[in-house]
């Protein structure tokens, strides 16, 4: 297995004949999904996602892929292609269009439609839209793409397999192998089969659940929890899931027509998502099941299908937790059934919101206590079959925080595949003569979208907002007579989040104003040197007998 190398420096030229990889998100981090291929002076982009923000990222939106690689080549892109219709894969495709509005965008039929709303948003009409289906082949410059089906939690997944002269790539996109999907279409290992026998130079495999033994389990089994949930409840259900997975929204129908319950869908993103299912066929719904009001029939015969703005459930649910919701109002008695992952890193507000959803009556069942949920990713057992069915030359895993990528690595060894690599977001990966390898890295950080703002917000002024949240503010206000180098009024001091009132600041006052006329004495009339001695009196004061460290802006004013 050959290991990152921190030391590397931009990659050299491509040599000719040469297929470059440069990953710009999705490995290190679950989110964000973007891979670059590089072959005769052309570009092809392989998904382009969103990541959501952590508890640690106060007032991000949205964290996007760095485009700072490719921002002068964009002209040399011939098309990207998206694998499937998830935010962390289509999300930043808007923000790409914005830099050059008339690449092509390839992929499926649900996944170009799931994107369009995004496209209208931002008011990009000129994208020109490729629909391909699983066993198309078709060229873009020097790439020939083939697609082929994969199972996933959302349908009309695809994985690609990119042909150059320098060999054939086989992206595997989001996957896993459910041997009896709900809509029969499986992952198709003929397939894998007939390009592994062709000879597969670089596979790049879904990591999400590579350190999870055996099989994920089929989405079916989980029928009759659901069905159990139904059968069990006597007021309302409100059903919380992905705005996108039109599979588990299909059987919460199902479900509703057995048990004779009308469904209302509860969030923007839910009603538009599973009307243009609808339309497409992805989703069969039955006449009169669907209502537009949640009070359309009584509570024992509703069911609400709700989702979170942002396609994350939990805006919505924690929203119903603490009462604030605009349409739904819990009652005692409602079932809330979380047919929804745990998004890595989010187990505490998780169970921070069931906790109120019970307090307030709810009887929530969820992936810890009933089998609601099953994950849309390949667990180890499955990734062994896919690496002995492909026998690829070289592996790369994508799509995983670090342990994922490395897990997914030990699989792909273990099966005897003969080189595989460990990489991060912006590794530059070549493979030249049928041997890939890292041969540099490009500067890729993340980037921003923070209300109309995209890219500007810094990482300073991320730990400028920590610190604000964490550890208060103090301002100091000083008028000083330049002239006579005397103090006129102040210091003024006003806190926020760190004091009860401003008083606990009475016994540093005198120190800050000897401090302040000592520095006058010698001369030192600028105002920036002045507020450095005011920050520090105080900043040592408040760390001694407060213990915090909150931001301190002192401001000197000259009269």
């Amino acid at each position: 297995m050959s290991h990152m190398h921190l030391d590397l420096a931009l990659p050299p030229a491509l040599p000719d004949g040469a297929l470059r990889v440069i990953p710009l998100g999705g490995l290190g981090e679950i989110g964000r999904n973007m891979t670059v291929f590089e072959y005769g002076g052309k570009l092809l982009i392989v998904d382009c996602g969103v990541l959501f923000p952590e508890e640690n990222q106060p007032g991000v939106d949205l964290i996007l892929p760095d485009f700072g690689p490719i921002r002068d080549r964009l002209k040399d892109v011939v098309g990207i292609v998206l694998t499937h219709g998830h935010e962390d894969h289509i999300g930043g495709v808007p923000y790409l269009l914005r830099e050059r509005g008339d690449i092509p965008v390839i992929g499926s039929q649900l996944t170009l439609a799931l994107l369009d709303p995004k496209l209208k948003e931002h008011r990009l009409k000129d994208a020109p839209k490729h629909v391909v289906v699983e066993g198309d082949v078709e060229s873009f410059g020097p790439f020939e793409l083939e697609f082929v089906a994969v199972n996933h939690s959302i349908p009309d997944a695809l994985a690609v397999a990119i042909k150059t002269p320098a060999g054939v790539a086989l992206h595997t996109g989001d996957f896993k192998m459910d041997q009896l999907p709900l809509d029969g279409r499986i992952t198709d290992l003929r397939a894998f089969a007939r390009l592994g026998e062709q000879g597969v130079d670089l596979f790049l495999t879904d990591s999400t659940n590579a350190e999870v033994p055996g099989f994920t389990t089929s989405e079916r089994n989980i029928t009759p929890a659901i069905d159990a949930v139904f059968a069990n409840s006597t007021r309302r259900i409100i059903v919380a899931s992905f705005a996108s997975h039109i599979h588990r929204v299909q059987q919460v129908i199902d479900a509703a027509v057995k048990h004779n319950r009308k469904v209302a869908y509860v969030g923007r993103s839910m009603v538009r998502n599973m009307q243009i299912a609808r339309d497409l066929g992805y989703l069969h719904v039955p006449d009169g099941v669907v209502v537009d009001k949640i009070d359309a029939a009584p509570p024992n015969n509703m069911v609400l299908m709700s989702t979170g703005s942002q396609g994350e459930p939990m805006a919505a649910l924690s929203r119903m937790a603490n009462n604030s919701h605009q349409q739904v109002s819990l009652e005692p008695g409602d079932t809330v059934l979380m047919a929804s992952s745990l998004i890595p890193g989010n187990e505490n507000a998780i169970y921070r919101v069931i906790d109120g959803l019970t307090k307030l009556g709810a009887n929530v069942v969820h992936k810890g206590n009933a089998l609601v949920h099953v994950s849309g990713h390949a667990s180890a057992g499955e990734l062994l079959y896919c690496y002995n069915i492909v026998k690829p030359s070289n592996v790369l895993p994508v799509h995983g925080e670090i342990r994922h990528l490395h897990a997914n690595a030990k699989l792909a060894t273990a099966t005897g595949v003969p080189n595989v690599l460990l990489a991060e977001d912006g590794y530059v990966i070549d493979l030249v003569d049928g041997h890939a390898s890292i041969t540099g890295v490009v500067e890729c950080g993340y980037v921003y979208v923070d209300g109309s703002s995209v890219g500007d917000l810094t990482d300073s002024e991320l730990k400028d907002r920590r610190v604000l949240g964490e550890e208060g503010f103090i301002s100091v206000v000083v008028v000083i007579d330049s002239t006579n180098g005397k103090i006129l009024s102040g210091p003024e001091i006003h806190a926020r989040g760190i004091a009860e009132d401003d008083s606990a600041f009475d016994e540093v006052m005198p120190k800050i104003v000897s401090a302040l006329e000592e520095a006058l004495r010698e001369g030192t009339h600028d105002s920036r040197q002045l507020e450095q001695t005011i920050r520090r009196v105080l900043g040592s004061f408040v760390g001694r007998k407060l213990r915090r460290r909150p931001m301190i802006l002192p401001v000197v004013l000259e009269a």
